[in-house]
């Protein structure tokens, strides 16, 4: 490989790295832990690394689209995975058919030439810089007849694999379309403001006396008008804000917890939901998570907060970890499939299978049914994922109140992700259980 001699501040040094997580992510490793290794192993300087994952992320949004585009300018799969990755890469650059008006992050031309650069420094690609030259430029000269061929397969339209496509048609046949179309928007940088800290209206004071534009859409939730890094957000290391989507922020309320309660957090990392719990009352709290390589997370951000919670490393579908103490209210967010959010993580989509589906379902139901045997009676279980399959959501919930007798309480339920000027929040759902009194 002569990757070094690419200029660090190129396109080409960008597309090739984002083309390396890209395949990274083809061969089964979520993008956020694909980009850090790529950045670990070739060093990535921090000005660089924006635009590495601003590519990588565009791909993923655009990826039934370019993986189609290439079936019909390439005769056959384009080998290796990185060569397939780059053209990816390049094309979701160049193919973007949903608004004209808006444009282009680069000049057609300098992504073809930047592409073409990028496989000439890659061993595994030098081979093939003519190919990439000339199926881009293909695209280039046939572009709306290309487009418009593509477009005639679900796959392209919606940049989803065909499974999920007919899966969100079956549960939602009025609003599948608003829902696949909005998991492909950039999602917001929402806050959450500390009420033990600062006031709504100080922190939106704070902000516009930075010079950020900033809404509120939420009884705590503040969106910035343009995402930043959170080492430059006004009062954030003094634990004034933190970041959680404005759905999210629903949890900790609906718990309705009060000064001296016993808490459990199952499923805690990274903590979003830990920490707005001990911003509302003097509670109690266990954060529980099955990996002990998360907890530092929780840790850290409760530093940040100035709060204190019991951290421990355990399985909510056991009880080894457990004390015996039962808990008078218990926040389950178990794992999902997490579709709800693909705005803000756009590979899952290409992860997932169709089976996952039920199988998580399955570990779900038995992690509910073991949190309810350590919740008092009289006590409150609030059951969250964010997916939008109801197997996950509405008939687990169901199911799970008749097999335990539970009470349901109001809940907001099944929330579609929506992006619009006071209302922009990802697909979360929830239902809220209380536990017959003794």
């Amino acid at each position: 490989m002569t990757t070094s001699l690419l200029k660090i501040d190129s396109l080409a040094y960008s597309l090739l790295r984002a083309a390396q997580a890209v395949a990274m992510v083809r061969s089964g490793t979520a993008l956020p832990l694909a980009l850090a290794k790529v950045i670990a192993q070739n060093d990535t300087p921090v000005p660089a690394r924006g635009a590495v994952q601003d590519i990588a992320y565009r791909t993923m949004r655009q990826l039934g689209r370019s993986e189609v585009l290439l079936s019909l300018l390439a005769k056959k799969q384009p080998d290796p995975a990185i060569l397939h990755s780059l053209l990816c890469c390049a094309l979701a650059l160049i193919a973007t058919p949903e608004d004209p008006a808006e444009p282009l992050p680069y000049e057609v031309f300098t992504v073809v030439d930047q592409a073409v650069t990028a496989a000439s420094a890659h061993g595994d690609m030098a081979h093939a810089k003519g190919m990439v030259n000339a199926v881009l430029r293909r695209f280039l000269r046939e572009r709306d007849a290309l487009l418009q061929e593509a477009l005639k397969q679900p796959a392209a339209v919606w940049n989803y694999p065909d499974w999920w496509i007919a899966s969100a048609q079956s549960a939602y046949p009025k609003d599948w379309q608003a829902l696949l179309q909005a998991g492909n928007t950039a999602p917001p940088l929402t806050l959450r403001v500390n009420c033990r800290q600062t006031t709504m209206a100080d922190y939106l004071a704070l902000l516009a006396s930075n010079g950020m534009a900033a809404t509120q859409i939420g009884p705590a939730a503040v969106r910035l008008e343009k995402p930043l890094p959170v080492s430059q957000i006004p009062g954030f290391m003094a634990g004034f804000a933190s970041v959680q989507d404005a759905a999210a922020q629903l949890a900790a309320p609906l718990l309705d917890v009060q000064d001296g309660m016993r808490v459990l957090d199952a499923c805690a990392a990274p903590g979003g939901k830990t920490g707005h719990l001990l911003e509302l009352a003097n509670i109690e709290l266990v954060a529980l998570d099955s990996d002990a390589r998360r907890l530092p997370r929780i840790e850290e951000n409760l530093q940040r907060l100035r709060l204190q919670a019991t951290l421990k490393t355990g399985d909510a579908q056991a009880r080894y970890w457990w004390d015996g103490q039962l808990f008078d209210r218990i926040l389950a967010d178990v794992p999902c499939t997490a579709s709800g959010i693909v705005r803000r993580h756009p590979d899952i989509r290409w992860l997932r299978r169709k089976s996952d589906t039920a199988q998580l379902a399955t570990l779900s139901g038995q992690i509910l049914d073991n949190l309810w045997r350590m919740l008092r009676p009289g006590g409150k279980l609030l059951f969250v994922t964010c997916s939008v399959w109801p197997q996950e959501s509405e008939a687990q919930a169901a199911a799970f109140a008749v097999r335990n007798q539970a009470q349901r309480l109001p809940a907001p339920g099944q929330l579609l992700p929506v992006s619009g000027e006071l209302d922009d929040h990802d697909g979360l759902f929830y239902a809220l259980f209380q536990k017959a009194a003794a």
